[in-house]
């Protein structure tokens, strides 16, 4: 009769990995301790395992990279595209963009330098803004123009969430009247950083309707001699 092996005591001499653990542990890093301190080796330590082992799963940290963009963008709601007008939609999404790298700032370099290729839930997203921007009568060529101007106004009001509160004081070298010293005791509202990109977006996104406009006008019929 044959006898079963046991299965050996003990923990294994490292964790098991998987792509989704160390691409989880890259965003905590990145998150926590910003771009630049993402190599294979701090992710490596993130994990608790060699760096060599990292290697069986991606290939470089670019590839980590794309796939720290790709779990991130998983979050961003674009589905506004599949039902509303190109505006309506495009101003959803420029909404939920902010508030999802409003809390994952440190990843807003990570954003704007990866490559999508090779990111699926990233192609994903854009594909279907820039088809709701293509049904809504954008011209092919202008709808990355109208994507990445949209794309940097809402990173950077991301960043923007992060300011001191006081950032635009003057202090004591303000002059008498001073026109930032007025501008700044006249701000109101609790969340000045948010009320800025509604005003931004609102104007963007008007200013894009006139592109359109511009864009699709007939020409118009010159006299000739």
């Amino acid at each position: 009769m044959a006898v079963a092996q046991r299965r050996p005591r003990g923990r294994p001499s490292e964790p098991v990995l998987s792509a989704e653990r160390i691409t989880g542990a890259a965003v905590r890093l990145v998150t926590s301790r910003g771009h630049g301190a993402l190599t294979m080796a701090a992710l490596a330590r993130e994990l608790g395992v060699a760096p060599s082992a990292l290697y069986n799963h991606v290939a470089t940290k670019q590839d980590v990279l794309r796939r720290v963009q790709d779990h991130v963008n998983r979050e961003v709601d674009c589905s506004a595209f599949a039902t509303l007008p190109w505006d309506r939609a495009l101003t959803a999404w420029a909404r939920s963009y902010r508030e999802v790298y409003a809390r994952h700032v440190p990843l807003v370099p990570v954003i704007a330098v990866t490559p999508v290729r090779g990111a699926p839930h990233t192609l994903a997203m854009y594909e279907r803004v820039a088809a709701g921007l293509r049904a809504g009568g954008w011209p092919a060529h202008l709808v990355l123009d109208a994507v990445v101007a949209v794309e940097s106004f809402v990173l950077g009001s991301a960043l923007d969430t992060q300011a001191p509160p006081d950032i635009f004081e003057p202090g004591a070298e303000a002059a008498d009247g001073s026109a930032l010293a007025a501008a700044v005791r006249a701000r109101a509202g609790a969340d000045p950083a948010l009320a800025a990109f509604e005003l931004g977006l609102a104007a963007l996104v008007e200013g894009l309707r006139a592109a359109l406009r511009r864009a699709t006008a007939a020409p118009t019929a010159t006299a000739t001699g």
